[in-house]
């Protein structure tokens, strides 16, 4: 007599093997998706799966770190917001990747995004990348997947060129980020959420931190906060 264990297995092997290059449905990729654990990362972009080589330290590995590091601190400081890492979006019928990073308002805190069985539904407000170089499908088809689903601010950190490249959404497109006269990068949607590029680049995290207080002190990330606590039924963010 066959247990579930088996019958699971059986149905599992009857499903096709996620292939990068594939096109599929969202709902197909989701399919294929759960019955592969031993994949960690695949994304759908553009209705094509991509499922990235496994990464190095050095050039995946610290750097996201050093990202996620940045933004759990903003969080800490900021009640509620977000920060995920690597966790599925959902954003239209034809992409569902998994950002390196990003960070959301929270749907009871007036965000953008929706729970959705377990996943993020919806563009979230802020999203992060670590990419090999420009030509990396993170600034070309996933980019414009982002830029069409309102992912209001897109960050790429380019490691082999050693460049950060910060987009906001501004009028339907995505216009550069510019650094202020002292290089910061301050984002237009997280009030406070400042970056010193160079020191990122540099590993002085202990810099980066450094400029990130200075964001968090300021009357307008204060103000941010009070404009969450007043919920879904407050004024979004950077509007």
């Amino acid at each position: 007599m066959s247990t579930k264990a088996d019958r699971t297995q059986d149905v599992a092997s009857s499903i096709p093997a996620l292939r990068a290059g594939d096109r599929l449905s969202r709902e197909e990729f989701e399919r294929r998706y759960a019955v592969m654990p031993r994949v960690k990362k695949a994304e759908l972009i553009e209705g094509v799966v991509y499922m990235p080589s496994p990464v190095s330290t050095e050039y995946h590995g610290a750097p996201h770190a050093a990202l996620v590091g940045w933004l759990v601190y903003f969080q800490s400081q900021t009640p509620g917001v977000q920060v995920a890492d690597n966790a599925t979006v959902r954003l239209d019928w034809d992409n569902e990747p998994q950002p390196d990073a990003f960070l959301r308002i929270l749907p009871a805190h007036g965000g953008q995004t929706r729970d959705e069985d377990g996943y993020v539904a919806g563009g979230p407000e802020w999203a992060g990348e670590i990419a090999a170089s420009s030509a990396s499908y993170d600034l070309h088809d996933k980019k414009e997947a982002y830029r069409r689903n309102n992912v209001r601010e897109y960050l790429v950190w380019r490691v082999e060129d050693a460049a950060i490249d910060w987009f906001v959404l501004r009028g339907g497109r995505y216009d550069r980020l510019e650094a202020d006269t002292e290089g910061r990068l301050r984002s237009e949607v997280f009030p406070g959420l400042w970056l010193d590029p160079a020191a990122l680049l540099a590993g002085d995290i202990h810099r980066v931190l450094q400029v990130l207080q200075s964001g968090l002190d300021t009357e307008e990330h204060a103000a941010l906060v009070l404009r969450l606590a007043g919920g879904p039924t407050g004024p979004a963010t950077g509007r």
